[in-house]
Parts: structure tokens; C-alpha cells; sequence
């Protein structure tokens, strides 16, 4: 029997935001600002998405917002993660649709063609999150979900040497070997971010970050 993460939002004395699942930092509030430019390159042309990990819920309101988005589906494996963001936000748009689901189980029922866009940012454990093997399986069903000229948006990378407690933290040059060779091209925007004194994934309490959008011809 498998058991269920501890999971919880934490909130500083000066109004940071942490969410932790079984004690890692899998999202913190300065991330915010990287989240809404990550999903605005998403969205620039419209139509509908899917994201892949709830988190704080930045890039899902961000994406759902937009005024060319039709509908936006989330999929978050925890239900804690799913309550906490419904307490949060208990009016979120309407054409933002939740699934509490494992996305690896979930993969063999994404319609093909049916997104113009997928931002790609759940909390795996590292061993899973570099695994090649599974990375080879479940990505191509996932870029034959995206229809022509369809976007992927992974989680931001960082420049530096990634600390030892980050999960899918990664640079820059790890992030293309990952996923250009599933891709036509590949955009890259750089954005300076500020961390917190405390937060534990990061090469740094600021820097540069670097959200990379690929795309199908």
C-alpha cells in the first residue's frame, strides 16, 4: 500500500509561499513572474491547452485567462494539491477543467490533435524526471496530442549548478537534450528571477532563468 504525501502550503512571515510534498519544495510564490511569462509564450496564438501539473496554480489561471484560450485542462496527480488550489481560488474561469489523475496513466486517453499548446511541469522524483527510457515512451503520445504548429513549455531552467535538492530543476543545455529532438525549433527567452533566502532548488537567491518553448512545423 502506497502512502499518501504529506502535503501542505506554507506561508512565511513576509508573505512567502511555499508548497511542500513530503518536506521538498516543490513550488514556491517568487515563481510567479516566470509561470505567467512561460504560459503567455504558450498561449501567443490561442485555442486550447494542457497542463501537466497544478502547483500553485500561476501558469493554470494565467493560461485559462487569456483572452484567445477556449478551454484549459489541468492534470494534477495529488488531491491535496487540487484542494488547496480550490481554497485558494474558488472562482476559478470556467474553461479551466481539473483532473485528478497520474499523467502517465492518464497519456493513453489524450485525444490526438486536440491541443495547440502543453505546458509540462509536474513534481517527479529525480530518478523518474531523468529517466530516458520513460521519456522516450511518453513523448511522443504526448506531441501527437499537439496539433500543427502546437507548443511544448517545460518548466523553467536555471543558470548554474543545480543544488542537490532540486528535483526538475535543470539547465539550460539539459532541457534541449531532453526535448528539441521531439521538436521542429525551439525559442528561448531569458528572465532574471529572485528566489527566497530559503529556497532550496535554486543555484542562487537570484539569477537568470530560462523558459523554453518548442514547437511543431
Amino acid at each position: 500500500m502506497t502512502l499518501a504525501p504529506d502535503i501542505s502550503l506554507v506561508r512565511g512571515a513576509d508573505g512567502e509561499v511555499t508548497l511542500l510534498i513530503d518536506g521538498v519544495q516543490a513550488m514556491q510564490g517568487w515563481e510567479a513572474e516566470l509561470m505567467w511569462r512561460s504560459a503567455d509564450l504558450l498561449c501567443a496564438g490561442g485555442g486550447d491547452y494542457l497542463e501537466v501539473g497544478l502547483g500553485l496554480g500561476y501558469s493554470a489561471l494565467r493560461i485559462a485567462g487569456h483572452p484567445g484560450t477556449r478551454r484549459h485542462t489541468v492534470i494534477e496527480k495529488h488531491a491535496e494539491v487540487i484542494d488547496l488550489f480550490r481554497a485558494e481560488h474558488p472562482a476559478a474561469p470556467e474553461n479551466l477543467d481539473i483532473v485528478h489523475a497520474d499523467f502517465f496513466d492518464h497519456l493513453e486517453r489524450l485525444p490526438q490533435a486536440a491541443y495547440d499548446g502543453v505546458f509540462f511541469d509536474p513534481e517527479l522524483p529525480r530518478e523518474l524526471f531523468e529517466d530516458r527510457a520513460r521519456l522516450d515512451e511518453f513523448m511522443p503520445r504526448l506531441v501527437r496530442a499537439l496539433r500543427p504548429g502546437g507548443r511544448f513549455v517545460p518548466m523553467f531552467s536555471l543558470d548554474g549548478a543545480v543544488p542537490d535538492a532540486a528535483t526538475c530543476t535543470t539547465t539550460p543545455a539539459a532541457m534541449l537534450d531532453r526535448y528539441l529532438r521531439f521538436f521542429d525549433r525551439v525559442e528561448v527567452v531569458r528572465q532574471p528571477y529572485r528566489a527566497y533566502a530559503g529556497t532550496e532548488y535554486t543555484p542562487s537567491d537570484h539569477g537568470d532563468a530560462f523558459i523554453l518553448c518548442f514547437a511543431r512545423a
